[in-house]
């Protein structure tokens, strides 16, 4: 994959996608070059007014290539259950969904609540993406060789999982809060393989970071934290460059069920993709299903289109 860049991508005409939190930043980017190359891509957000204008600058920078918006709040279960039922709904049956690219994500806010009273970080980065997968599982199997990319950071590496206070009542930070939720994406991805694997789907989880790009994720912190995030990036990669290693992981031929992407540059902070190791901390195997079970559990959850001839792995 020496300098693979999104010239690179392959013909995607006849596949659908969707991207989440793809109004700007890495998002934008993936789902503006899955769109270049024929993709019908969904881009879901919360801002309609971001989400219809990003979707029309794709179709504009494209040449008319298929890209619409769809609300979606990962913060409220409600709205991704609704995102889900309108996926179909908006296309007048059962959608077949060939790619999922669990992009959206805040970072080091203050302790605050979603609508169903998770910590947000957790709650937005990592269940919100939980019950969207899970949602989606019916769509992604009728498509061989789906694919569902979430979306890390290399912060993961920092992250602890705390199973005794998961929404941080006890004792709150904002940065290991944010890299817990970023160890729980890596954690629920290689689970989600081993689960794939064993219910004897095709289906390919695989995980991406975009190193350092200039976003504006720190914006939905403090500003204190929003200068350190941003004196901290300097210098970065621009977001198209970020894109990279999840369109990699989300097009390019051969990636395979537990493959991580990230930059290849120095502490992998930027350049063009290449294969990575997750921590050592995402490899347990009886935190992921620790995690899973707690998510399961409180999202409501459950994979069941895994379950197969009453076997469930």
């Amino acid at each position: 994959m020496a300098r693979w860049t999104a010239a690179d991508i392959p013909d995607l005409t006849g596949r659908n996608a969707v991207v989440t939190g793809a109004s700007e930043g890495v998002g934008f980017h993936t789902a503006l070059e899955l769109a270049r190359h024929g993709a019908r891509v969904v881009l879901a957000s919360r801002d309609r007014g971001r989400g219809e204008a990003a979707a029309a600058r794709i179709r504009a920078e494209t040449g008319g290539g298929a890209a619409e918006w769809l609300a979606l709040d990962l913060g409220d279960l409600a709205s991704i259950d609704r995102f889900a039922a309108g996926l179909t709904a908006a296309r007048g049956g059962p959608e077949r969904l060939d790619l999922l690219v669990n992009n959206a994500g805040v970072m080091a806010l203050p302790r605050q609540t979603t609508a169903d009273g998770f910590e947000r970080q957790f709650g937005v980065n990592h269940l919100g993406h939980f019950a969207l997968t899970g949602l989606l599982l019916p769509e992604l199997l009728a498509r061989p060789g789906a694919r569902v990319v979430t979306v890390t950071s290399g912060l993961h590496r920092s992250g602890r999982m705390d199973f005794d206070d998961l929404m941080g009542e006890r004792r709150y930070g904002k940065f290991s809060a944010y890299t817990q939720s970023k160890l729980a994406n890596v954690l629920f991805a290689l689970e989600l393989h081993r689960r794939a694997t064993a219910a004897g789907t095709d289906l390919v989880s695989a995980i991406a970071h975009p190193g350092v790009a200039r976003t504006n994720l720190a914006r939905t912190g403090d500003p204190l934290r929003g200068l350190l995030v941003t004196l901290a990036k300097l210098p970065a990669q621009p977001a198209a460059a970020g894109a990279l290693p999840q369109l990699y992981a989300a097009a390019a031929p051969g990636v395979g069920g537990g493959d991580f992407f990230g930059p290849d540059g120095f502490a992998e902070r930027r350049g063009h993709p290449t294969k990575v190791r997750p921590a050592a901390r995402a490899l347990d195997r009886d935190a992921a299903r620790r995690l899973w079970e707690a998510s399961e559990e409180l999202t409501g959850v459950r994979f069941s289109a895994f379950d197969r001839d009453g076997v469930r792995p």
